[in-house]
């Protein structure tokens, strides 16, 4: 009886298909979260964080505050 050369089928499935099926997974979850972190912010959000930034004056952060709540 001859035997057949190379890996059986528990071999093959724990080097190559695990492997693979984790590298999807992986490309997945990549996706995933960086579509969740690009949530659009308001206007008004915009607006603190470039005050906050020092972008621009509190004279400036006022009057656009009032144009965007008016």
């Amino acid at each position: 009886m001859q035997t057949r050369g190379g890996m059986n089928g528990l071999l093959w499935f724990i080097l190559v298909i695990l492997p693979m099926v984790g590298i999807v997974f992986l490309l997945l979850y990549i996706v995933i979260r960086e579509s969740k972190t690009e949530v659009e912010k308001t206007p008004l959000e915009i607006l603190k964080e470039r005050y906050a930034k020092g972008e621009i004056t509190e004279e400036e952060y006022v009057k656009m505050k009032r144009e965007l709540e008016g």
